[in-house]
């Protein structure tokens, strides 16, 4: 080997140590820069705002920590003295190192802050770092990541930045639909767009004869692996203000420095996603309740939170909660310590924080109640937040949408209107855009806010409040009224989540090429993995539970499916699946639903099934209207035999009742029996079970014939 050689091989040898030994950092942007949870952030920093009773941040900072990162910078702007002082007397304390900037008004200002700080001892980045906000949620791996991301940068020193995608599981969690653009073998980002016009997108034609892979079903997480020379490119560029739009396109469209993002898509058994609105909130705290954010769920300790116990149908409460025998407390609710529950209180889908006192016969759904907050007898609250050191005084109601701030008082009988905003803080003459900071702080320059408290001025059936009532109601521009539910923990409604699957179906780009269904253009690959196509890809295992969630949720919430069809086409056009596979994962719903449903023989169970199909056969024929469809259904309910010894002594009785109630057709009966002919013995055993049903059938069919 020459002397060249070795030296070359020495340096590279030498890079190795020197990545060996970085040590695995992170920065936190505590600030989310935007006006999305006003009026809650004048007074507490966003990411100290609960999330199913935990601050945002330290879902944020546990999984920073088990993910192998040493040290975490969290860059504070609002309220920087609230979360320093948290930071300070929790349990990360001697793994965060805090930077403050006041002036900061961006993602771009925070990060050329960062960079100016960088010869400091208090913040110093030596290297590659995970760049995230401190309202994610994430269990998803890095160190992996981490180390893709240096062998890239060794191979190609102009790779600098590594986004984390994800297949959207559902319609709505994100504030704009996302467009990206990936090669698919080397997975470099060429273009993206966060949907900002209206839905259309101009493509570069050139790009889609190159064969890379565009989609409109990805979530991006936020999560990114950055070089060091992501930060001194902020400081190059003062026109960088936000990460997306103005860092990540302008690099795609620089031709000059060459510099390059690649993009990471993790697989679906990893959870991933923002607090980026109320809208997200909601669907996060849900996700949290529901167990997908495992490790980080309600009833395991960390963060010092008082231990929760799981118990049925997704009800968690701690042993020192006071409930009334009287109370219904629903499914997928969450109750902390030291509550208080009054006699005939009905619960359902709702987190009720600490030291909470509910009166009797109140009743709340789908609402955010947090700590100490006080609600007297008789009020109703629905799809709400309320924050803490609320009152409720006896007989007000909460339309839904509401957000109740800080010590808001809500005087007696009273209606707050649906999707209000409450605070004692007035609200300001100049609304600042979503682009500018919420940095007010209450310490430094906004005591002028708290000059006065009134009573809520709003309608009411006697145009009067009560006198014990307090807080300010905040206008509604008339284009953010138009889309109110877009900016609530309200449910969607049916028709926009119709229009919005609809969307994902038949989003235009303006070469002339269609997105289609599964909203890709595909050329000779079918997923921005490689791997995708791997027969090991549990996608379809995925859709199936979700959509056995949303059948038991609607049989849970009013015992009628009729109208979730529009859920599951959104779950349909996530997942890109099939009729067939609709129509699978409905009937195993139902099926699961009939042997969970109590039965002491096979008589019974057969009684269960039967009932839930002719409940249930409506959602279902939506989906079976072709025969290979309707083989679907007989396929499916195959397999579960196999899998249920109660089941399976059934098979030929509820085929012949899907027949006579007219949800699986004859022609479909007969080409399952015919597939399955030429099959081993071994597979024969619910064909031979359907014999004589197939015969009769057959003869049946000569004839009509004849």
């Amino acid at each position: 080997m020459g002397a060249a050689e070795k030296k070359g091989a020495a340096r590279v040898q030498k890079d190795s140590e020197d990545l060996s030994r970085q040590r695995l950092q992170a920065i936190v942007l505590a600030d989310s820069f935007t006006t999305r949870f006003r009026p809650l952030t004048l007074e507490r920093p966003k990411v100290l705002l609960p999330l199913v009773n935990i601050p945002m941040i330290d879902y944020t900072l546990a999984w920073l920590e088990s993910a192998g990162i040493e040290e975490i910078f969290v860059f504070c702007c609002a309220h920087s003295m609230q979360l320093i002082d948290y930071l300070k007397k929790s349990q990360w304390c001697s793994l965060v190192r805090t930077i403050v900037s006041h002036k900061s008004t961006s993602v771009g200002d925070a990060l050329r802050y960062i960079y100016e700080q960088q010869h400091t001892e208090t913040s110093q980045i030596q290297g590659d770092f995970v760049l995230v906000s401190g309202d994610t949620v994430s269990n998803m791996p890095l160190a992996e990541l981490i180390q893709q991301h240096r062998d890239r940068k060794k191979r190609d020193e102009k790779a600098i930045m590594t986004m984390v995608i994800k297949k959207q599981s559902r319609l709505g969690i994100g504030s704009d639909q996302l467009f990206v653009a990936v090669d698919p073998v080397t997975k470099q980002l060429l273009y993206y767009n966060e949907g900002d016009n209206n839905g259309e997108v101009c493509l570069d034609k050139s790009l889609l004869d190159t064969g890379v892979l565009v989609c409109n079903d990805m979530l991006d997480c936020y999560i990114d692996i950055c070089s060091s020379e992501v930060l001194s490119l902020f400081e190059d560029n003062f026109d960088y203000q936000h990460l997306r739009r103005h860092f990540v396109n302008g690099l795609l469209v620089d031709d000059i420095m060459g510099y390059k993002i690649f993009t990471h898509e993790i697989q679906s058994s990893f959870y991933a996603a923002r607090v980026e609105n109320l809208r997200s909130y909601d669907m996060v705290s849900k996700d949290i309740i529901q167990r997908w954010t495992y490790p980080y769920v309600p009833d395991i300790n960390f963060s010092g939170n008082h231990p929760l116990k799981l118990g049925r149908r997704g009800i968690y409460r701690v042993s020192d909660a006071v409930q009334s025998r009287s109370a219904d407390i629903g499914a997928s609710t969450v109750i902390g310590y030291g509550t208080k529950i009054g006699n005939g209180s009905k619960i359902c889908k709702s987190v009720i924080g600490n030291g909470c006192s509910i009166g009797s016969n109140v009743v709340i759904q789908g609402s955010y109640i947090w700590n100490n907050v006080t609600i007297e007898y008789g009020c109703e609250i629905r799809n709400a937040i309320v924050c803490d050191g609320v009152k409720i005084r006896a007989g007000a109601v909460l339309q839904p949408g509401v957000v109740l701030s800080f010590n808001v008082v809500v005087g007696q009988d009273f209606v707050v209107p649906a999707y209000s905003k409450v605070s004692l803080l007035q609200q300001p003459t100049k609304e600042d855009s979503d682009e500018e900071s919420e940095y007010a702080d209450i310490s430094n320059g906004t005591t002028h806010l708290l000059s006065g408290v009134n009573n809520l001025q709003m309608e009411s059936k006697t145009s009067e409040l009560d006198p014990d009532g307090a807080g300010y109601i905040w206008k509604v521009c008339d284009s953010v009224h138009d889309a109110e539910w877009k900016h609530s923990i309200v449910p969607i409604p049916m028709e926009k989540l119709a229009d919005m699957a609809q969307a994902m179906d038949g989003d235009g780009i303006e070469d002339g090429s269609v997105v289609p269904p599964s909203g890709e253009l595909k050329s000779d690959t079918d997923s921005i993995n490689t791997d995708a196509n791997d027969p090991n890809d549990d996608d379809y295992g995925y859709f199936e539970r979700e959509v056995r969630e949303t059948f038991l949720r609607a049989i849970e919430e009013d015992n009628n499916v009729d109208h979730i069809t529009p859920l599951i086409n959104s779950l349909r056009f996530s997942y890109d699946m099939a009729s067939a596979d609709c129509a699978g994962a409905i009937f195993y719903s139902m099926m699961r639903l009939a042997m969970d449903t109590q039965h002491n023989s096979t008589s019974e169970l057969y009684r269960n099934a039967t009932s839930i199909i002719t409940k249930c056969k409506g959602v279902l024929g939506f989906y079976v209207k072709q025969i290979d469809e309707q083989i679907e259904v007989i396929m499916k309910f195959e397999e579960m035999c196999q899998e249920s010894a109660a089941l399976s002594p059934l098979f030929v009785q509820i085929v012949h009742f899907l027949y006579d109630k007219d949800v699986v057709q004859e022609d479909a009966i007969l080409r399952w029996g015919e597939e399955k002919a030429g099959a081993d013995e071994s597979d024969k055993v619910y064909l031979n079970q359907c014999e004589a049903f197939i015969q009769w059938l057959k003869e049946a069919s000569e004839e009509e014939d004849s």
